[in-house]
């Protein structure tokens, strides 16, 4: 062998060296700039839910002084929304399944935009009944479309990240809402609440025209044939050329597209399920074992992150407050703010380490602090409502918990549900099944915001919040029997993962985080190989060229 063709051959072992450590471990996909920007578009129409509960809890303060309403009144006015997000909920699977996704971000920011303005200038209660309605469609709309569009757009490496920014911006739309109140309160008391809730129309227009910027889900173009349009989407949304092929066949082979045709538009025959018709049979009464675990744990996470009382917290905090010894209806929304900065601050850091560490244990560790505080936030109350004088500890302690809680919501059970619903059910059903969840989500928040001042006024603040503290012990045992891990999972594998998945086992050997530990190592692998070249043929090529030279230097 001569010296040039060791040569060669050490340059292309030194060549396997560098591509090697790739396959094992394999390095981290950097994140995707598109993806990125597609998921946060989409993502900040749920600043519309988060504006609206949190304006509306300094609004309530002024409506109820200017118009002299009652708690049932302000009950109804509040809690109301969350029902008539049912309406636009039910409606979003329908309408993205036959305009798209992206139109039907469009027509939410539009519904809202109308919803705020009649709210601003109404001139009842009636009126002012008649623009929530119209507001609550709009919400019920965004709040499903947003996480189904960044789900289907977003790349496996980074979908958990991605999927967590609607729960972002809802609680951005929160702070907004509670630093309008602080901004619009030194006004007079009949123009301070119409500002409140007639800005609110601003950001709809801005989102509206943004969205149209963002390209169209890539699975929604394959339900519709047009397979050239979603391979350019997923080409730019795909951490590789070779990721963007495996997620268009998986989506091809899921919808029911042989995978040989590779035309740019294919006439796909009408089925029963096509444009969600026959779903919610397959969904709620013929449905397999799989999809029935589907169902539960999407419903179930959804239940249960209203029920533990976060709604409860968020729009009737400054009441908290004023029991807590706060008398001041500024000093009230100012300590709002801060319950508002600190929800925040917290689901920023959910978002980055929802892909880092998983669901499961981010969800359970999220419960538990959320028990704790409830329980502790309950007895401070219970404290300073029995006592005869003002116990300063008492009320720190009050005002501490109030935080803990949403610190504690925020970096688990708030942003994970609307990850963990999103991406759990099979494309066929995920529209109407995310859907489902987001109504069972909105009416569970409704009942409690309808009946929470009624609550506390019958058995104390202190008392309801023992009752959020028990839901939420209930959630966690929920959570940790029956929720499988769900990270480093394609959207396609879901269905394999909860059709296998044993809920006992997860009390025996975690299960879930060690097996899904161990085949996202595997998938990495598997994944790694098809995006570099076959692993086989690299290694045996290095290994050949090594017992050539080995060889050349025995002779």
């Amino acid at each position: 062998m001569s010296m040039t063709d060791k040569t060669n051959n050490n340059e292309m072992i030194t060549n396997g060296n560098k591509v090697l450590p790739d396959f094992d471990p394999p390095k981290k996909p950097k994140r995707n700039k598109y993806a990125f920007a597609c998921a946060t578009l989409a993502s900040m129409t749920s600043i519309l839910l988060g504006y609206d509960i949190g304006v509306m809890s300094g609004a309530a303060i002024y409506l109820k002084k200017d118009w002299n309403l009652s708690d049932i009144k302000i009950e109804a006015l509040i809690g109301t929304l969350n029902i008539y997000c049912l309406f636009g909920s039910f409606a979003a699977g329908r309408t993205s399944d036959r305009i798209g996704r992206r139109y039907t971000i469009v027509f939410a920011g539009a519904i809202f935009f109308v919803g705020a303005l009649l709210m601003g200038f109404a001139t009842n209660f009636s009126f002012l009944m008649v623009g929530r309605f119209v507001a609550g469609i709009g919400v019920g709309y965004a709040l499903m479309i947003a996480p189904v569009y960044t789900a289907e757009v977003s790349p496996a490496s980074c979908r958990g990240f991605l999927t967590s920014f609607p729960e972002v911006f809802i609680n951005f739309g929160i702070l907004l809402g509670y630093v309008s109140n602080v901004a619009f309160s030194r006004l007079p008391t009949h123009l301070s609440w119409r500002f409140m809730l007639g800005v609110g129309a601003v950001p709809s227009i801005f989102l509206a025209v943004a969205v149209l910027a963002m390209p169209e889900s890539p699975r929604w173009l394959v339900m519709q044939g047009r397979l050239g349009e979603a391979k350019k989407v997923l080409d730019r949304t795909s951490d590789s050329p070779e990721e963007a092929q495996l997620r268009l066949m998986d989506i091809k082979e899921t919808v029911g597209i042989p995978m040989e045709c590779n035309d740019d538009v294919v006439i796909r025959p009408k089925s029963s399920n096509k444009n969600g018709e026959g779903v919610w049979k397959e969904l709620l009464i013929r449905a397999t074992p799989s999809v029935r675990r589907v169902v539960i744990a999407g419903l179930g996470i959804h239940f249960f992150q209203q029920a533990s009382g976060i709604d409860a917290v968020v729009l009737y905090s400054p009441r908290i407050f004023l029991k807590a010894g706060i008398t001041s209806d500024v000093h009230q929304l100012q300590a709002t703010v801060a319950v508002g900065l600190v929800k925040t601050l917290f689901i920023l850091v959910a978002t980055f380490q929802l892909d880092k560490f998983g669901r499961r244990p981010l969800l359970l560790t999220s419960v538990g602090g959320m028990i704790i505080s409830l329980f502790t936030l309950a007895m401070s109350l219970t404290v300073i409502d029995r006592s005869p004088h003002k116990q300063p500890w008492a009320v720190a302690l009050c005002i501490t918990m109030v935080c803990s809680f949403v610190a504690s919501f925020s970096i688990g059970l708030g942003p994970i549900t609307w990850v963990y619903s999103s991406e759990i059910f099979p494309l066929r059903l995920r529209a109407q099944g995310t859907s489902l969840g987001v109504a069972v989500n909105r009416v569970v928040s409704g009942v409690i915001s309808l009946t929470f001042l009624s609550l506390t006024n019958a058995i104390t603040v202190g008392g309801g919040f023992f009752i959020f503290g028990g839901i939420a012990t209930i959630a966690w045992l929920f959570f940790f029997t029956f929720l499988p891990e769900t990270r480093g999972k394609t959207l396609e594998e879901m269905h394999e993962l909860f059709d296998d998945f044993k809920w006992r086992e997860s009390l025996h050997n975690r299960m879930t985080s060690d097996k899904g530990k161990g085949e996202e190592s595997v998938n990495g692998n598997n994944k790694s190989q098809v995006q570099l070249g076959a692993t086989s043929t690299s290694t045996t090529n290095n290994n050949n060229n090594n017992n050539n030279i080995t060889d050349e230097n025995t002779k």
